[in-house]
Order: structure tokens, then sequence, then C-alpha cells
């Protein structure tokens, strides 16, 4: 084994290693203290690994290397983990504008609803056809915590992952065409008593998705397990297999609208 490097994360290296497992390269970690680690790769595959462990560098905290543990890693390790932070404060600083604006307008929106302002703010923010701005609003708002919490979480996670690989104007098109597609299919289907950002959601899976699939030679930006599960998410929402009501004409309609923005993305991409 060849030495690439050394880190003091212990949880990061174990990531990386995840991934260039994922990707067919032999690599181990070594570790005196179970604190400082050192990352080795087979000889062979030293040029293949150089580039993965230059961006690993640059960007440690991507989650892809979080999804490679999951996907290959092994739960048993003698790292020591316990002394490492989640660093969540300076990975939700890292998160764009966007990003960070629809997160905590959601959540200061829920929490008003919460302390009173329920009537006074979904009536200003509920869906009228003759009001435009509504026509976008209903995905920032939220009726449980769960609800809020699921949607944030995906929100967070694929639209920084998408702005990573095609840029922060494709993740702000994406919120407003698949926020106004899904917002429009839920009114004309069931009417204006809906909120949520699942809508925009399965926009970005449908995105992630199609993406990937029409670029093979990159890695993906969402597994197909993933896809599965919101995919049969989707189908017990429609089949009334689900304890809560969901907004399932908006999460189609998000999940289309996604897709046809993936391709057309790749259409203008050639031009």
């Amino acid at each position: 084994m060849i030495e690439l490097g050394s880190i003091n994360n212990p949880r990061a290296a174990q990531g990386f290693i995840d991934y260039i497992k994922s990707k067919g390269l032999q690599g181990e970690l070594r570790s005196h203290d179970g604190k400082t680690v050192i990352i080795c790769v087979a000889p062979e595959h030293f040029h293949q690994a150089q580039p993965l462990w230059q961006a690993f560098t640059a960007n440690p905290n991507d989650e892809k290397y979080l999804q490679a543990s999951w996907q290959v890693g092994s739960t048993e390790s003698p790292l020591l983990y316990q002394g490492q932070s989640l660093n969540l404060k300076a990975r939700f600083k890292a998160l764009s504008w966007l990003n960070r604006t629809v997160t905590l307008v959601s959540i200061a929106i829920f929490v008003a609803f919460l302390l009173g302002g329920f009537e006074t703010l979904y009536g200003m923010l509920q869906f009228n056809p003759a009001k435009p701005l509504t026509w976008f609003t209903p995905a920032i708002v939220h009726f449980s915590a769960i609800h809020l919490i699921f949607n944030l979480i995906w929100w967070m996670t694929l639209g920084n992952d998408i702005e990573k690989r095609s840029g922060k104007l494709t993740l702000v098109g994406l919120f407003l065409v698949t926020a106004f597609i899904s917002n429009w299919a839920q009114f004309l289907v069931v009417g204006p008593n809906f909120g949520g950002l699942s809508g925009v959601v399965y926009g970005l899976l449908g995105f992630c998705w199609i993406y990937s699939v029409m670029r093979p030679q990159q890695p993906p930006l969402v597994s197909n397990s993933i896809v599965g599960f919101m995919l049969v998410w989707l189908i017990l929402g429609f089949v009334d297999m689900l304890p809560v009501s969901m907004a399932n004409w908006a999460h189609l309609a998000g999940l289309i609208a996604g897709m046809a923005y993936a391709m057309s993305d790749k259409l203008l991409s050639r031009k």
C-alpha cells in the first residue's frame, strides 16, 4: 500500500475510503491513535485515487462520501468518532442563499402557525389563481413538524448536490418551475387547501434521476434505491395507504417537471 495522504477527521476518512471502494479502488485506513488517519491505496490504483483525494480535501463534507458509507461501509472500525463534530452550523452556512432562505422561511412560517398566526398567514399564502405570488407560496407552508423536517432534509441535501453539479441558477430555475407546476396541478385537481415543499422535492428528485441517467459517466446525484423508495411512497399516496393526507398531484407534477427540466438542461448543454 502507498500513502495517499492523512487527515485528523476519522469520520471523513472513513467516508473517503468507502467512496473509493465504490469506484472499484483498493484502499485502507491506518491510525496509531484512532484520531489521525493515514489513507493508503494499492500501488496500481494510486494515480486513479490522487484526483479523488484532491477533490475530497477540498470538500470533505460532501454528501457523496456519507452516501458511500451507507452503501459499502463497514460497521466495524478502529477509529474514534466520539470527539468528532457534525459541523452542522458550518454545513448550513455553506449552503446557497436560496437553499438557506427557503429553509429558514419555511421554519419561521411553521413557528408562526404554532404561535397563533395560522389564520392570518395561511390566508395570505394559500393558493389563489388571482394572486400570482401565491402560485409559489404554498411550497413554504407546512402543517406538521414531521412534514416540515422530512421536506427540508430532502430540499437541503438534493438542492446542495444539484448546485454543486449543475450550478446555482439550475436550483433557482428548478424551484420556480416545480413550485409553479406542482401547485397549479394540485389546485386544478383538488383545490386550494394544500401546502408543503414536497412538490419541489419530487421535482429535485426527478431532476437528479434523469440528470444521472443521461450522464452515466458521472457519479449519480441520487441512488436507484432512493428513487425507488420515493416512487413507492408516491404510489402509496395515490392508493391512499398512508396515515397522512398527501398532495399527490403536486408530487406527481413536480416529479415530471423535474424530469423534463433535466432533459431540457441536457439538450441546452449540447447546443
